[in-house]
């Protein structure tokens, strides 16, 4: 389980495609403490290492992975947002975040609002599990998200955010990795399994 409180950025130093897989080659400075088998999100995506190199780490993205977030259209030296499982007596500081994403969001636009930016992401398709002043993941990142609607939703990104995560490198049209709500989901998984 995830806060979707992101530790640090990572590069990606080397993308090899082994049968339907990819195995990506993370840069970082949290890769030589982590251990082979532990869960790391990556862009929101729980993905176990694989092995550690000095300063690198390996994870494998199996195929329903590539094609369900914007791990395709990453590329060598682009950034990943990283945050470790959290820790049993560790303070609860975003939500409950599985690294499980349900679908991407394309931005839409990109608004300096002074102090902060205004991000608007997309749907393709318009449907989604979100509610007004809700809890969102984007790239794993933990975020209040407003004027939502089916086709579209807002955040507002504070300085420290925009600085310390991939959002500040990311353009117009650019993918994104959204995790709904876990709560959001149960509830909507009972309703619509609920008999008249």
């Amino acid at each position: 389980m995830f806060t979707g409180i992101i530790e640090v950025q990572g590069k990606v130093s080397e993308i090899v495609k082994k049968d339907k897989n990819y195995n990506f080659c993370i840069t970082s400075s949290i890769s030589p403490e982590l251990r082979v088998d532990q869960s790391v999100a990556h862009n929101g995506v729980c993905l176990t290492v694989t092995a550690i190199e000095g300063e690198k780490h390996w994870v494998t993205v199996v195929n329903e992975s590539m094609r369900k977030t914007n791990f395709e259209t990453l590329r060598v030296e682009d950034l990943v947002n990283l945050e470790r499982c959290m820790i049993a007596n560790g303070r609860f500081d975003g939500h409950v975040v599985q690294g499980h994403v349900d679908k991407t969001a394309r931005i839409l636009s990109i608004k300096d609002a002074q102090g902060s930016w205004l991000f608007t992401f997309g749907f393709d398709d318009p449907s989604n599990l979100m509610v007004e002043k809700g809890s969102v993941t984007i790239n794993g990142i933990s975020l209040t998200c407003f004027n939502v609607s089916e086709e579209q939703f807002q955040v507002a990104i504070i300085p420290y955010t925009y600085e310390h995560t991939n959002l500040g490198v990311l353009k117009e049209g650019f993918r994104v990795n959204i995790e709904f709500d876990i709560i959001g989901k149960y509830v909507e998984k009972i309703l619509s399994n609920k008999v008249p």
